[in-house]
């Protein structure tokens, strides 16, 4: 009671945070507990535990695909470990046991010694138990189901293929590249940085290696470092990774109106060397932006739509812009939809979306970026703009 009391005291001399609400739940109970839970979340809606309770609660009532819906909430924004524990908990209830392993593997590739259930199993243990009630997947199924969920936008089911796929005698050093990809898309960049060492030490050549070495320098800010790096690699050997490394580095390190041509040289060279789909659809994603900067829109909507035909379901975003840098707003907000409905991880596309509106369906998509993503900044400056207008 002197704790509550201590709280109330701070929380009516100021005004109150989410934390504060969170800090407050915790000597409460029953209705109380919720309600302050959720004031939390109201307030502050990137703190876990709130979500956790909410979800645990759930379950306990044996609701658990509200309990799955709940804790779906933050994952879809924050990679918390103890969220994905939560979930995994939650697929096992349901006997989703193929979801289930997905979450297990996702968190064996953050946290390699993770240990679950209030510390008492290691995870590893865990994923033992659930593969036994799995079907196996070949190689070949692996790929596709790695190329399925990039496509649609899935890091997470993509990080979980790629787990299960470094356990069997692929290219380790091509597969840890993708992974420290995919930790970068889902904002883990000291993870992302060590699958990318992982892949130098797996590397299968000298100019493999250099690639991925050049990566690690550019990754530390040392990006004309890692433009030696993907030169010599080319000296040694033609491959796509090296021109792409060196297309990429190239363009963030110089402004010169020079250098766009030269970039476009480099990305047609990597398209003409030997890769897969995912890197291709890529590759052809960054010349259309490169062609859009230089005001080709027909190069570049060329671009787009071969990215597309080959499963890059994000050129979907750069075709939008050609359409409405051509004053076809239609066709933009048209491309941004099809991109809504098959990305999984879709608040960005929202977000993007908003600007090819009008005022009332920009607000809307807006609103539906905050639910999906509160940590992104601009709905709440152009709300915050909105409100200035009527002052």
């Amino acid at each position: 009671h002197y704790s509550l009391n201590l709280l109330d005291s701070v929380m009516s001399s100021r005004w109150p945070l989410g934390w504060m609400y969170q800090e407050r739940a915790l000597y409460l109970d029953g209705d109380s507990k919720l309600e302050n839970l959720n004031k939390a979340t109201e307030l502050d809606p990137t703190l876990t535990y709130p979500y956790m309770f909410r979800a645990a609660s759930l379950m306990k009532r044996q609701s658990v695909e509200a309990a799955l819906m709940e804790i779906n909430r933050i994952l879809g924004f924050k990679l918390v470990l103890e969220c994905l524990e939560l979930r995994f908990c939650c697929y096992l209830a349901l006997e989703d046991y193929r979801a289930a392993l997905c979450d297990v593997q996702a968190i064996l590739t953050l946290a390699p010694d993770y240990r679950m259930i209030g510390g008492r199993v290691a995870a590893k243990q865990l994923r033992t138990l659930v593969m036994e009630n799995v079907e196996q997947w070949t190689t070949a199924d692996c790929w596709m189901q790695l190329y399925d969920r990039w496509s649609s936008v899935d890091d997470i089911g993509s990080l979980s293929v790629i787990y299960q796929m470094l356990e069997s005698d692929a290219a380790k050093g091509v597969l840890y590249f993708r992974q420290s990809l995919l930790l970068l898309r889902l904002n883990c960049p000291e993870a992302a940085m060590r699958s990318l060492q992982l892949a130098r030490e797996h590397a299968a050549s000298q100019h493999e290696r250099l690639v991925y070495e050049g990566w690690i320098l550019y990754d530390t800010g040392h990006c004309e470092e890692g433009l030696q790096k993907a030169e010599a690699s080319i000296a040694i050997q033609r491959s796509f990774e090296a021109f792409f490394l060196k297309a990429y580095a190239l363009a963030d390190s110089s402004l010169e109106p020079s250098t766009s041509a030269t970039v476009v040289s480099l990305l047609e060279d990597a398209l003409r060397c030997p890769s897969d789909r995912l890197r291709k659809g890529q590759a052809l994603n960054n010349l259309g932006s490169v062609y859009v900067d230089c005001g080709n829109l027909d190069l570049a909507a060329e671009c787009y739509i071969n990215a597309l035909k080959i499963g890059h379901t994000r050129a979907h975003q750069g075709l939008a812009r050609v359409h409405f840098l051509r004053n076809n707003r239609t066709g933009a907000f048209e491309e941004m939809t099809k991109l809504i409905e098959k990305a999984r991880s879709n608040a960005s596309a929202y977000e993007k979306r908003s600007e090819y509106c009008d005022r009332d369906l920009t607000k809307a998509d807006l609103q539906m970026v905050t639910k999906l993503d509160p940590l992104r900044v601009y709905p709440y400056r152009y709300r915050a703009a909105g409100k200035r207008l009527y002052l």
